[in-house]
């Protein structure tokens, strides 16, 4: 993107900085999203999502657990409390991720089985649903970046040319951010659609 006209702007300048951070956010949080998509060949990412019950705090299961995938069909969750192992377990099979966990009483073993035709549009339908509320995120910090500027217009800090000019970026600043999600999302889809 060309130099900012709001960063020039001491006014605005806090804004689009603001704005900007905002909406990188919401894109590597819908990045994080897609690394956990399941694709059919097993990868610890999978479970980023994942939150179990460790003493009453919802903690990332890679907090608690060495993650390993010994092949391409099977993880391996190797708790550092071992007291710990049901409740992951109870955790996997209660989760939308569709896998039976089973444990031996020192590791659980999750078996990531080929994904069906019907499982892999499942997967992609849920990836447009994120895609969705991450695009959504992004038009709602929008909103808030014209909110602000529209005030700063009203309180005569800047200009009315400043404030169009200004509008026009954070709405060019937003179909950047969409279309960088848009363009990971096709391309995970693509991933999970190959047989």
């Amino acid at each position: 993107m060309a130099v900012s006209a709001m960063a020039g702007i001491p006014a605005l300048k806090d804004i689009h900085q603001q704005l900007k951070s905002r909406m990188d956010k919401a894109v590597q949080d819908f990045q994080a999203n897609l690394a956990s998509t399941r694709t059919g060949r097993a990868a610890v990412t999978m479970l980023d999502q994942v939150r179990v019950d460790y003493y009453g705090t919802p903690t990332p299961l890679n907090q608690i657990a060495q993650l390993t995938t010994p092949d391409a069909n099977m993880i391996v969750i190797q708790p550092w409390d071992a007291s710990i192992i049901s409740e992951i377990e109870k955790t996997l099979r209660t989760s939308d991720l569709g896998f039976n966990p089973q444990n031996d009483g020192k590791v659980v073993r999750v078996p990531v089985p080929p994904m069906t035709e019907e499982r892999r549009r499942e997967v992609v339908k849920h990836l447009n649903k994120v895609l969705e509320e991450h695009k959504t995120g992004v038009r709602n910090i929008r909103r808030d970046g014209n909110d602000l500027i529209k005030k700063a217009s009203k309180d005569k800090k800047i200009s009315e040319d400043e404030e169009k000019r200004s509008l026009e970026e954070i709405q060019k600043l937003t179909d950047e951010e969409i279309k960088r999600m848009d363009e990971m999302s096709k391309k995970k889809e693509a991933e999970i659609m190959q047989v």
